[in-house]
């Protein structure tokens, strides 16, 4: 990119896309804002070394789900410490709206229609190794080579955690269907 205003101006029109993965990710407000600020600090600092016609949406996600794993999966209770000192005035921390502020996304939207708590909590139960893919395939859509690439691992690996995820799903709900016969014994 050519210099980083341009960079922000692009990078932050995923940012309610980022918070919302961030928060299934984390469970947490708080911890999704943190999350997202780490990983457009971390864009930040490294927009040099983005390739010009590359997908910046899935560079951006691929920082957020490494920063993820790498912090937020320790459950370290120390805050981690950031150098600061190379960021212009807090350039991109100035420029990022309120995310707690924004409108829920689509799928906060459709979950929020469900009453029941036990579809939320099939989808927030999910191993994480399930979860991630699911995320960022059938929520932000990215294709099965993106999330290979975003999560560096084979496709072949994707397809099979999207399948179990997929499953893992259908089973945990099942009972919660039958039970209010919203599937017929022979389904």
């Amino acid at each position: 990119m050519a210099d980083k205003n341009q960079f922000t101006t692009e990078a932050m029109q995923y940012a309610q896309s980022l918070y919302s993965t961030a928060l299934r990710m984390t469970r947490n407000a708080s911890d999704a804002e943190d999350l997202v600020q780490e990983t457009y600090l971390k864009a930040f600092r490294s927009f040099a070394s983005f390739e010009e016609g590359t997908n910046l949406k899935a560079w951006l996600f691929r920082i957020l789900t490494n920063t993820f794993i790498n912090t937020y999966r320790s459950k370290q209770r120390r805050p981690q410490e950031s150098d600061l000192g190379s960021v212009e005035d807090l350039f991109l921390y100035k420029r990022l709206p309120t995310l707690a502020g924004l409108s829920d996304s689509a799928e906060e939207q459709l979950l929020d229609l469900f009453p029941a708590a036990e579809v939320r909590a099939a989808i927030e139960n999910l191993p994480e190794t399930f979860l991630l893919p699911m995320l960022l395939n059938d929520v932000e859509g990215f294709s099965y080579k993106e999330v290979a690439d975003i999560l560096e691992v084979p496709i072949g690996t994707v397809m099979s955690r999207l399948h179990r995820g997929r499953k893992t799903m259908q089973e945990a709900l099942y009972d919660y269907a039958s039970k209010r016969h919203l599937i017929s014994e022979k389904d």
